[in-house]
């Protein structure tokens, strides 16, 4: 694959075709658990790393399976490594499972993840597929953590607060008291403020693209024509 296909891939896991913001899918997860920082932390890794291990292990297969079974046998493949990643996280971050609870399965059926099983890892090699993965996963757990982050400020006044709960007893000083002796905003935590904030970061990035577009035409705008050079024979038909 051509290196301006991998940079494709790149912005379109990132920007273009941000699984949040463009594709809007995976928004039950979304909108549920980014009430802190620490929670969209933890289920968007937890999301990365499935889509990165199924697109591999469905790219590795993809000349082996029929299509009569190709669905049902991705889903199979996502299933077992959501088992591995629930199982992982009920040893070493249990508080965080149980806080997460029932969104860690649900993985499972996340469109993102089985749409670009089907869509991309199906049709392509290895590293162009873990790449994608990557990069999709990448991006939803960018707008998880920036979701995450408005709606702590915004509710409790805090960021970073809980991070031991992922990354160990090393990051209980990481809790940021931004505004000290905040009353809170109950809104910005509950369901409605998820909604909000997502169409807030849904609208930034709309303004930004119709800003780069705009640009890219003034640029264009810009550039002088290309002259035509016009060559005369002296004879009249």
């Amino acid at each position: 694959m051509a290196e301006t296909d991998y940079r494709k891939i790149t912005l379109d896991g990132l920007w273009n075709n941000n699984p949040a913001t463009v594709q809007i899918l995976g928004l039950c997860p979304l909108l549920a658990v980014t009430g802190t920082v620490v929670n969209a932390l933890g289920l968007g890794l937890a999301t990365l790393v499935v889509l990165m291990g199924s697109n591999g292990a469905v790219s590795l297969i993809r000349g082996y399976v029929t299509d009569a079974v190709r669905l049902p046998a991705f889903v199979m493949i996502i299933a077992a490594l959501v088992t591995v990643i629930e199982m992982l996280m009920r040893a070493f971050t249990f508080e965080l499972y149980e806080i997460l609870g029932i969104f860690i399965p649900l993985i499972v059926t996340n469109c993102t993840v089985l749409g670009r099983a089907d869509a991309f890892a199906s049709k392509n090699p290895v590293l162009p597929s873990l790449l994608d993965g990557f990069m999709m996963g990448a991006g939803f757990l960018v707008i998880l953590v920036i979701l995450g982050g408005m709606r702590e400020l915004i509710g409790q006044g805090t960021l970073f607060d809980n991070m031991q709960l992922l990354l160990g007893p090393a990051a209980s000083g990481w809790r940021l008291e931004v505004f000290p002796d905040y009353p809170g905003f109950l809104f910005a935590v509950l369901p409605p403020g998820a909604f909000i904030g997502l169409g807030l970061i849904i609208a930034g990035k709309n303004v930004i693209d119709r800003r780069l577009k705009a640009a890219r035409k003034a640029r264009q705008a810009d550039q002088p024509t290309a002259s035509r050079r016009v060559r005369t024979t002296g004879k009249v038909s």
